[in-house]
């Protein structure tokens, strides 16, 4: 009996790969059409997005083409395709603005590309998209019961952006001393992301080390040069005092200042 319900399972699934096949390679369009809803409703997505491709030339302008572009951003969706997701879904917002689904497809629009959206260390180009779609949501949708959702996420966003930026500065002070003209790329760095993520939690840390690049880059300079970025580095040292006095940099900080001061008089005296 086992053999015989095993056998007539493996008969069905066979029949229905082959009645798959056939409708997708020799099928009217409306069959296709159908086996391709019916595919989506089994939860067979790859299947259906083969047939969605084939017919969706066939149904621009059409009424099904609504629900055509909804369930092949879904499916996408399913898939783990994210990022093709995203930019159907936005598509789907963008051609149909009274549909009921316009909420939704925006909301999904802006998950998928956060969930394609990689590391903080790698391509932000997710990251950026993902940022802009939920901004837009929480903007055009304030009442929506996805609305705390949408703020978690840009949050958690916006802070994947913020340490790429600290980081990538930091990473330009490492190298200077390798690369001299990476301490003005430190500096530059840190002064767009002080500016950029107003009260980021990384301020502290990003003073002093924008103090450490002024310094380095005045020490390192020809006499030419040195007493103006001298002036630049103790304007960053007071900078770093009068936000944070008591900050954990400070001892390192004074140390920083006295060599400056130092360098300075040996400019007045030549």
């Amino acid at each position: 009996m086992k053999k015989l319900a095993y056998i007539l399972v493996m008969l069905l699934v066979l029949s229905s790969c082959g009645e798959y096949q056939k409708v997708l390679n020799r099928g009217t369009v409306e069959e296709q059409y159908k086996m391709a809803v019916k595919m989506y409703e089994a939860q067979k997505y790859g299947k259906a997005l083969r047939l969605f491709e084939k017919i969706t030339p066939s149904y621009r302008g059409k009424p099904q083409m609504e629900r055509i572009q909804f369930m092949v951003s879904q499916a996408n969706f399913n898939e783990k395709n994210y990022s093709l997701a995203g930019y159907y879904f936005n598509r789907f917002a963008g051609n149909y603005p009274k549909s009921s689904k316009r909420e939704e497809a925006a909301f999904l629009s802006a998950l998928s590309y956060y969930k394609a959206a990689p590391s903080y260390s790698l391509d932000p180009t997710d990251t950026d998209k993902a940022l802009e779609a939920f901004q837009k949501f929480i903007d055009n949708y304030p009442d929506s019961d996805k609305l705390a959702e949408a703020n978690k996420y840009h949050a958690e966003l916006r802070a994947k952006l913020e340490k790429k930026a600290f980081e990538i500065a930091k990473t330009y002070y490492r190298t200077a001393e390798y690369d001299s003209r990476n301490y003005k790329a430190a500096i530059v760095a840190f002064d767009n992301l002080l500016e950029d993520y107003l009260g980021t939690k990384y301020k502290e840390e990003a003073l002093f080390y924008r103090l450490k690049a002024a310094h380095d880059f005045a020490m390192k300079s020809t006499q030419r040069r040195k007493a103006e970025r001298i002036k630049e580095a103790v304007k960053a040292y007071d900078k770093l005092k009068r936000n944070f006095p008591e900050s954990k940099f400070m001892e390192e900080s004074n140390q920083m200042l006295t060599a400056l001061n130092k360098e300075q008089e040996q400019l007045v005296k030549s």
